[in-house]
């Protein structure tokens, strides 16, 4: 809750307190004082914080309640004498039922804080515009029929105005991610006033002469915007890190001319579909997610070139490339790592794709799972199955789970060896799928309802952050790799899973 959100709260409580004294003539001269100070904080509101949908009820309270104070000026007490007992009762009781409701919407839809950066860089952010020429577009309509993406990119910076950029900065997309979380499209509407810790195109930090560079890869239905915590502590420590958004993948993408494309790749899968085109389906579309980071990489080969024109020019080290992702989009790291140019990757709690295409691996990868998926995991491991009336609780039935089970041993031993080629196997205890991106910053009403883990969201991205970056330090700059070594006391929730578990 913000400053003024927080002392407009309260004076509302004044107000209605202020309701049961029973001198009319203190009552009168308080109420009009209150009302006064209530109404000039509410306009300094709507011009410094801006206004909000879920404070609607409280902004209707302090206007209602400071006519009526002017009004009251010039009536006689004996007129506001004749309003019954019960009326006055029922409308302090609906006043106060209100505020509690008004109470519980700043608590479930806050505008927060996101963490801020430990590194000792400043964080710049430019987001690019990107045709693939060579590619059509197959879930949906384009301009040109081409494929498109936009990419933010988020890199070390030189001290900037001190005025960071908006979160999600386009705020025409919010009613639709608020629609794919089942949610009015007002719902996130407030997610504009939050800012991350980024300078808007500012200059490119010349502490060094060039940064390695990381391409990340969101989940499906997700938004680059949702990793902004990941991609601004990377940039902080020296790295330029590229979030792609995968046109049609995502909830929303916003286009410079003002077009917004939506998530189409959903009507892709049917509940009618066995588990082998189920399969099948999630094959060709990894194929076109993994396409879109190669062509991104080649994008950032013109960018450094001068062909692409950006403040970016000649300070990407492309000699030391990285790539994430979450969910869906970790498998698109892991399978766009057989390209030569890429070092390193890390999947977070994201299932492979394409894993009978051709052989595993042989770069250092980091896995960083939730503690659900590795638990399904676990199941494969140990050779258990589900009873009958588990699956009945899945919805599931036991040949979808056993063609499940035979893909995920193939993806075991593609994470072996990824660990014997340097990389790890880590699962963080108490975190859920979402714990791994921004959303679990959004509502602390996720937590109570289990779509992001028991953890704290501060303490969830705090050792996923702290794992990335020293992974990426040992591959890409060749220093730090302590945590790499195995358990840390300093993070007790994070477990390193041996190769003879696997």
């Amino acid at each position: 809750m913000r400053l003024l959100e927080m002392l407009l709260f309260f004076l509302s409580v004044c107000l209605l307190v202020l309701l049961f004294v029973n001198n009319p003539r203190i009552r009168k001269s308080s109420l009009l004082v209150t009302s006064g100070a209530s109404f000039i904080f509410l306009v300094v509101h709507w011009l410094v914080e801006g206004y909000r949908i879920q404070l609607l009820f409280l902004y209707g309270f302090i206007i209602l309640m400071f006519i009526t104070s002017l009004i009251g000026i010039f009536i006689k007490p004996k007129v506001v004498r004749n309003v019954s007992r019960m009326r006055r009762v029922l409308g302090r009781l609906f006043i106060g039922i209100g505020l509690m409701a008004t109470g519980c919407l700043l608590y479930v839809f806050p505008v927060f804080n996101l963490p801020m950066p430990t590194g000792e860089l400043k964080v710049g952010t430019q987001a690019f515009h990107f045709i693939d020429s060579s590619r059509e577009e197959t879930f949906g309509k384009t301009t040109k029929g081409k494929r498109e993406l936009m990419v933010q990119v988020w890199y070390p910076a030189q001290a900037g105005t001190g005025h960071y950029a908006s979160f999600i900065p386009d705020t025409e997309i919010l009613r639709y991610m608020a629609g794919n979380y089942g949610l009015p499209g007002f719902t996130f509407q407030h997610l504009q006033y939050v800012s991350n810790h980024a300078n808007l195109e500012a200059k490119v930090s010349s502490k060094q002469k060039a940064y390695p560079l990381i391409i990340a890869s969101p989940g499906f239905g997700s938004s680059r915007f949702l990793h902004t915590t990941q991609a601004e502590h990377l940039a902080s420590h020296g790295y330029i890190v590229a979030v792609i958004d995968h046109t049609y993948n995502t909830f929303a993408t916003e286009f410079p001319d003002g077009r917004i494309t939506t998530d189409t790749t959903n009507d892709l899968f049917s509940p009618d579909q066995d588990y082998r085109e189920s399969r099948r389906i999630r094959d060709k579309l990894g194929e076109v997610l993994t396409k879109d980071v190669i062509f991104t990489l080649d994008q950032f080969e013109l960018i450094q070139s001068g062909q692409i024109p950006s403040n970016l020019k000649g300070r990407l080290d492309l000699g030391h490339i990285g790539v994430f992702g979450h969910s869906i989009g970790g498998a698109t790291a892991y399978d766009a790592s057989y390209d030569p140019r890429i070092a390193v990757g890390i999947d977070l709690d994201g299932g492979l794709y394409r894993l009978s295409d051709r052989e595993g691996l042989q770069k250092p990868f980091l896995f960083i799972n939730s503690e659900s998926y590795f638990e399904k995991l676990k199941m494969v491991m140990e050779n258990r199955v589900y009873t009958d009336e588990e699956l009945k609780r899945m919805g599931s039935t036991r040949e979808w789970e056993d063609q499940v089970t035979e893909d995920k041993k193939l993806e075991l031993d593609r994470m072996r060896l990824a660990a014997d080629e340097g990389g790890q196997i880590l699962y963080i205890e108490n975190t859920e799928h979402l714990n791994f991106t921004d959303v679990q910053f959004i509502s602390p009403i996720f937590n109570l309802l289990g779509i992001t883990g028991k953890i704290a969201p501060q303490r969830a991205n705090f050792a996923i952050n702290a794992y990335m970056l020293d992974f990426f330090d040992l591959y890409l700059k060749h220093q730090n790799g302590t945590l790499m070594k195995g358990p840390n006391s300093s993070f007790p929730e994070v477990n390193f899973v041996k190769i003879g578990e696997l």
